[in-house]
């Protein structure tokens, strides 16, 4: 991609600003123009109530950064926590980051383009903050790097840039929330995350969504994997949010790349997402594979999953199940395969549709309950195995579908 400077960036954003969306409504950026106060840096998290700390555990978040290779907390528009704890992690906020680093430009807004669309334009004309994680040649986290993104106030906008990079040979697992407090009534959030995994290198993503009802989400994500590198994505959300709406794609560049999807979503009444991954695969001998398990309690789901082959030889799989629990409720499943050579080999599979009778009945004739018949339906349903997890991770990760107001009944 041909260099452009700062002006010419922002020239080219401001123009995108009129852009209306791709996928979902069309979001007025000036819906939502209350500012938070600045936050203190290094702020005690016990001085957030009870229910607030519960939230952020459960978007992923330790209080007092236990076993984790470092850690990140944005405030509405501050950062309050912003730690090291293993050397050979790099963890800043992304504008420290910038002024620490110039060669950083090489990387910003090249895996996604500042005029995809009006919320992209937005994060580099309006940007708070957020986050700069990097992994140094050769260096293997030992534990997760912990990020969160909370909003504690209404009508306010956040807007952050992301920028993760896994140098050659190293490994990243990152754990991210975002989530906000109990009061917050409504909201937005746009998020960028660009992510580079070098050479043999690993990156382990698993992001935690926790929003509140009317809370509108707007994520912009996409990844390059070179040689011998491997992305595994895993993305939960089990509560309600207002609107939803990302579509994260990675581009396999070099030989052997691999990429991995899998989500786990609970759609409630009044929530509205249209969520999906795209996995172009450019290099040969590259694998990916996306996995979804969508539950709709009465929301609205739009569920999208592309593969692209570029080169021969390459392979993808994608599949995309979906349960109904509501008359409510609604699941449009599109997967879609696109081959542009001979010898490409691409398979999805897809599915809608409801409890089955009976496999109730079988359940409930061994001794259950029709609720309790129906609940462990539904958790063998979202019992998808996330690839890649650390077992400290894994297991909050099953705690949080476990408290999961669903898997509650």
């Amino acid at each position: 991609m041909p260099k452009i400077t700062d002006r010419e960036r922002q020239e080219k954003a401001k123009k995108a600003l009129e852009k209306k969306a791709l996928y979902g409504p069309d979001i007025e950026l000036d819906r939502f123009r209350e500012r938070a106060p600045e936050h203190d840096p290094d702020q005690d998290l016990a001085s957030l109530s009870p229910e607030d700390v519960k939230r952020l555990e459960r978007a992923g978040l330790t209080p007092r950064s236990r076993n984790r290779a470092g850690s990140f907390l944005q405030k509405d528009h501050s950062v309050v926590q912003c730690q090291i704890g293993q050397e050979g992690i790099e963890v800043l906020s992304i504008r420290d980051a910038v002024e620490q680093y110039d060669w950083i430009k090489e990387y910003f807004w090249k895996a996604v383009a500042v005029d995809a669309d009006k919320y992209t334009a937005h994060a580099e004309l309006g940007l708070d903050n957020g986050y700069f994680i990097r992994a140094l040649p050769g260096v293997c986290s030992d534990s997760p790097v912990q990020s969160c993104l909370y909003i504690s106030r209404s009508q306010i906008t956040q807007t952050v840039h992301n920028l993760i990079i896994a140098e050659e040979g190293s490994e990243l697992h990152i754990i991210t929330g975002c989530t906000t407090s109990e009061q917050v009534d409504s909201a937005f959030h746009v998020g960028i995350s660009e992510f580079y995994v070098k050479k043999g290198a690993k990156i382990s993503f698993t992001m935690i969504h926790n929003w509140g009802e009317k809370v509108i989400v707007r994520p912009r994500s996409a990844t390059v994997v070179e040689e011998g590198g491997v992305f595994i994505s895993n993305y939960v959300s089990l509560g309600k949010v207002g609107s939803l709406q990302m579509y994260p794609t990675t581009r396999l560049v070099g030989p052997g790349a691999v990429a991995r999807y899998s989500s786990i979503i609970v759609c409630p009444t009044g929530s509205a997402q249209d969520i999906g991954s795209k996995v172009v695969l450019s290099a040969p001998e590259t694998r990916a594979e996306i996995v979804a398990r969508t539950i709709s309690t009465g929301g609205k789901v739009i569920a999208r999953g592309k593969m692209v082959g570029e080169v021969p030889g390459v392979k993808g799989h994608l599949e995309c199940q979906g349960l109904i629990l509501s008359p409510e409720g609604s699941i449009e499943a599109i997967p879609e395969l696109e081959g542009k050579v001979e010898g490409v080999e691409l398979s999805h599979e897809a599915a809608v549709g409801k409890v089955a009778k009976e496999e109730v009945e079988y359940l409930m004739a061994r001794g259950l309950s029709r609720e309790d018949a129906e609940a462990t339906i539904v958790r063998g349903f979202l019992n998808v195995k996330i690839e890649g997890l650390p077992p400290a991770l894994e297991a909050e990760i099953e705690k949080a579908k476990a408290e999961s107001q669903l898997l509650g009944m």
